[in-house]
């Protein structure tokens, strides 16, 4: 249903009082409140005035409650501002931008108190999550007859973010162009931090959305100007404004109005003078600002007339600082207002600085609208979703060789079986990876999900692996060769719990150095509430034969830095299944958490594990593993070299229980996923030579790293009391730890006793070789690590 269209002269008068809130909210942050350290607060003034006009159209006009609207990041005053005069925000947050407690630096989904739709603040990545959020509502609505209806997606961003790679990968994804429910909106004010941008080349932009199939809409000139130019030599004028530079147009904004005709006709433009003769130069200066970013009838008629079939992309030209005295400056990205120019600003928005936080009064048809619009706009609270039951284990022996890949291809082929209420809200995401993956048993059983269903012209072929059926009920998403799609997607899929009330767990596989190019999104999506599951893999130099381009180093450590995650590396495949099944529960529920699997490819004997078959110490096992690591029992026998060096690369024989105790622990060897059977193989070499060698193997270095920070603390948290059981304080051995990734990972692990430390790991780019190879080649082999330990037990 369409709202009824306010009258234009209230909208206007609306817009003056949020220009003035705006304004009000970064003075009072900058200048009524003290600031001791001498740290600048900032805000943005000028870009927040641009603004205005097209959101003020938007909130008062045309916006419904189902509607979802992504705000730039320096515009967070002028939603702030809205939020107010709807009665979303109460006015003591107003003096309190960028205070703690208070109103963010940029638009926050869980930070602000007001009703914000999407943080924003990582430039581009903002813009497309309205995009994400579209495709995760139509997934879900696709998939559950319960979902709550969704209305329009709105981006709103400045044309600089147009330059971010990440906008066009969003825009030129092929599932995007059935999607009308989008409508972006670019605040074209010409403006960037630094600089006015010397050619916006609008029609190439125009060009590149449209032939991603979007419906492109400018509005240059408002209705006033265009009245200008249907009088005799308008046309000539109209050819001269848009005949001029952008710093050229910024500079006539600059000069006073008795010199815009001069400015104009400085162009050689003499067809026009007669025309600008007959035209007051107050009348001139405010025609030649009359864009169409700034005619709220325009914006609104605009918004109600876009293509509901495809999407839409609105190119509003705008003044930054409209309406300010930094209007139009070069310089005014940061500038704020001094007392004096807001003195000013009070007077002629018929405000008072002294009280700067004024509604509209009562019975007037501003507070009316502002009252009927904040009902309108007011949703319910999202109801939690119903629980859903993710068992601890699925129950199905490893007996043979397996890489922790392959398990999880195998534990995700055996969940709709096992356990069909969790997979039934699973949704896998790969950016063309998902067969190199071990996806392909999922997708096989749950199908392939498309914005619309599409013919599979290979159904017929005898000989096709993958079954790649495309339709509205599979639970797959294929996103082209475009890792910040994946994650980005990845976010919004997470956040389905809180938007609309039905869980989802998505889950998402990648090359695991490709990690880094997908983080800042990936980052963004958790800091926003999205909950999911990365997947990197295959991972590090076990990957040896791909090169160094594809083995990754970094990815442990970023994956332990990352807030709102729980990073996990995983040896064997049943420590795979449970600590997968334990973050799929912690995913898509109040209070969950994200979290990053680094899996490998790598077949490693399960038998290696020793998991107990004793129902309890089995689970005793399990409690450790989701907890981040237990100690290994190995035998004092098996294939080891007694003289020359040591080199084993391959399985171990099934280990016997550890023959010495804790206190006759000469050296303790620490081992992280793919890396395992080295580790073993070095404690059998060691027992020959009579060192006595614990080994631990971590499945999350994350959780015992947390465990150790909250050691004789009082601070709650998630990782209990794990480091004291794997090194206990009175059982203390030097330490050798060894990680295919970077070594200062697990460096921290000799502070937590004070024990001598070795930390073993891979610190340059490697090259292809054989698996034996590469291990030498980073010093990660079996006789590195020997050596480790025996340097150490000599001292």
């Amino acid at each position: 249903m369409t709202n009824p269209t306010p009258d234009i002269e209230v909208l206007r008068e609306i817009a003056r009082r949020v220009l003035w809130l705006s304004a009000s909210i970064v003075d009072a942050a900058n200048a009524g409140r003290p600031n001791d350290s001498g740290v600048k607060v900032g805000g943005h003034q000028a870009s927040s005035a641009s603004m205005v006009d097209i959101m003020v159209a938007l909130w008062f006009a045309e916006l419904t409650a189902q509607d979802r609207v992504s705000v730039k990041p320096h515009a967070s005053p002028v939603l702030h501002a809205i939020n107010y005069l709807l009665g979303d925000l109460d006015e003591s947050y107003l003096p309190l931008l960028r205070a703690k407690g208070g109103l963010q630096s940029y638009p926050s989904r869980l930070k602000d108190p007001d009703t914000v739709d999407f943080s924003t603040g990582s430039v581009g990545i903002g813009a497309t999550a309205a995009l994400w959020a579209a495709m995760a509502h139509r997934y879900l609505a696709s998939r559950f007859s319960g979902t709550p209806e969704g209305g329009r997606f709105v981006s709103l961003l400045g044309d600089a973010e147009l330059d971010e790679g990440a906008i066009w990968e969003a825009v030129m994804d092929p599932a995007v162009a059935k999607m009308g429910e989008l409508l972006w909106v670019v605040d074209l004010n010409r403006q960037s931090l630094d600089r006015v941008v010397p050619d916006i080349q609008i029609a190439k932009l125009q060009g590149m959305f449209a032939a991603a199939g979007w419906q492109v809409v400018v509005l240059k000139w408002g209705r006033i100007i265009s009245r200008l130019f249907e009088r005799p030599g308008g046309q000539a004028l109209r050819a001269r404004l848009e005949a001029m530079p952008n710093e050229e147009y910024q500079r006539m904004l600059r000069a006073g109005p008795a010199q815009t005709a001069e400015r104009i006709l400085a162009g050689g433009a003499p067809q026009v003078k007669e025309l600008l003769d007959e035209v007051e130069p107050g009348e001139l200066a405010a025609a030649v600002r009359d864009l169409g970013g700034h005619d709220i009838e325009l914006l609104v008629d605009t918004f109600r007339s876009v293509d509901p079939d495809r999407p839409t992309v609105v190119f509003a030209y705008t003044v930054k600082g409209r309406g300010l005295p930094t209007e139009g400056h070069p310089n005014n990205h940061s500038a704020l207002l001094s007392g004096v120019q807001m003195d000013a600003l009070a007077s002629s928005s018929g405000m008072d600085r002294a009280a700067p936080w004024q509604r509209f009064a009562s019975g007037t048809a501003a507070s009316q609208l502002c009252d009927e619009r904040g009902r309108v706009l007011r949703r319910e609270a999202v109801a939690a979703p119903a629980p859903v039951a993710v068992p601890v284990q699925l129950g199905h022996p490893y007996r043979k060789s397996i890489s922790t890949q392959a398990a999880l291809g195998r534990l995700l082929a055996d969940l709709p079986r096992d356990a069909p209420d969790a997979a039934a809200r699973v949704v896998t995401c790969s950016p063309d990876v998902a067969s190199s993956t071990n996806l392909g048993g999922w997708i096989n059983k749950t199908g392939v999900w498309s914005v619309q269903d599409r013919r599979d012209w290979f159904a017929d072929d005898a000989e096709r692996v993958l079954r790649w059926q495309e339709n509205r009920t599979g639970q797959h998403i294929e996103l082209g060769i475009a890792e910040v799609n994946l994650v980005s997607l990845l976010g919004e899929l997470g956040a389905t719990w809180s938007r609309w009330g039905e869980r989802l767990i998505p889950i998402a596989t990648l090359y695991d150095p490709f990690v880094s190019r997908a983080l800042e999104p990936w980052s963004y999506g958790i800091y926003a509430g999205g909950q999911s599951i990365l997947v990197g893999t295959p991972s590090g130099v076990t990957l040896a034969p791909e090169g160094g381009a594809h083995q990754s180093i970094t990815t442990p450590s970023i994956g332990l830095e990352q807030p709102g995650c729980v990073a996990w590396e995983p040896a064997f495949p049943q420590d795979l299944e449970w600590c997968f099944l334990h973050a799929m529960n912690q995913v898509g529920v109040s209070g969950g958490t994200s979290a990053y699997f680094r899996l490998s490819t790598r077949p490693i004997d399960p038998e290696l594990a020793a998991v107990p078959d004793d129902p309890a110490l089995r689970e005793r096992r399990r409690r450790q593993a989701v907890a981040g690591g237990y100690r290994l029992p190995v035998s004092h026998s098996g294939p080891v070299s007694h003289s020359g060096p040591v080199s084993h690369s391959g399985p171990v024989s099934h280990p016997l229980p550890v023959s010495h105790p804790l206190s006759e622990e000469h050296v303790t060897l620490v081992g992280v996923g793919a890396i395992m059977p080295e580790v073993v193989a070095a404690a059998r070499a060691l027992a020959a030579q009579g060192v006595n060698a614990g080994v631990v193997c971590l499945t999350s270095p994350d959780l015992v790293f947390r465990s150790f920070q909250q050691r004789g603390t009082r601070q709650p948290g998630v990782g209990g009391s794990i480091v004291s059981e794997l090194f206990p304080a009175e059982h203390r051995s030097p330490l050798v730890t060894v990680h295919d990734g970077h070594p200062h990972t697990l460096a921290f692990l000799g502070a937590i006793r004070g024990d001598r430390i070795r930390c073993l790991g891979v610190t340059e780019f490697g090259q292809s070789s054989n698996l034996a190879d590469a291990y030498r080649l980073h010093g990660i082999d079996t006789a590195s690590i020997v050596d480790a330990a025996l340097t150490l037990t000599s001292h």
